[in-house]
């Protein structure tokens, strides 16, 4: 198992950051709240997990150990796989999920892309009582981008999310024209996601 990666932050997009240790090129899945605390640094370190699949090994990287182990927690129930728990940390702070879940607020569940009605509930069934008795609060701050590209950007993240390049077309389109003055990419991002 890959515990963490430290090194240079050579690529990163919202979805995904390549990270150079000692010339050793590692991609790594990230989610919109990683994306926010990374943004502006060269360098740093990601809590890892290694996802191992029949068709792929996918590492997936974390700014916080309380987002890295709520990530475990969410792919640990029956029916959500690393891409959904991914999707989730991206459409949701983590603190926010964790509320939603200990409070039985199925309804915020479901607003996430992916995430039916018996899949909230039984996300809720299933964490509830572990998330009570332990404390996973990450204090994530959401970070500006003053760049021309948001638009693009936003579109290559929800592509990298598993997002269909024209409904995300149509799902950022109407984010900016909603909120034309929108400079949060994260914030385009989040609510592109829950347009779709």
């Amino acid at each position: 198992m890959i515990a963490y990666v430290k090194g240079d932050f050579v690529y990163k997009t919202p979805a995904v950051v390549h990270v150079d240790v000692h010339g050793v090129g590692y991609e790594v899945m990230i989610s919109l709240n990683t994306f926010s605390s990374i943004e502006p640094l060269d360098k740093g370190l990601l809590h890892t997990f290694l996802h191992i699949r029949e068709d792929a090994h996918v590492l997936y990287g974390f700014y916080e150990i309380a987002e890295k182990e709520l990530f475990i927690q969410l792919i640990s129930v029956s029916g959500v796989g690393a891409s959904t728990a991914r999707m989730m940390l991206s459409s949701m702070r983590p603190e926010e999920i964790v509320r939603a879940i200990v409070n039985g607020n199925a309804k915020q569940l479901e607003g996430i892309k992916g995430i039916g009605k018996k899949s909230a509930e039984r996300i809720i069934l299933e964490l509830r009582d572990k998330l009570n008795k332990q404390s996973l609060s990450a204090s994530v701050n959401i970070l500006s981008t003053a760049n021309n590209s948001l638009e693009t950007d936003a579109l290559n993240a929800l592509v990298a999310l598993g997002i269909s390049r024209p409904n995300a077309e149509l799902a950022v389109k109407k984010v900016l024209a909603a909120e034309p003055g929108s400079e949060k990419i994260e914030e385009i991002i989040k609510k592109a996601l829950k347009t779709l």
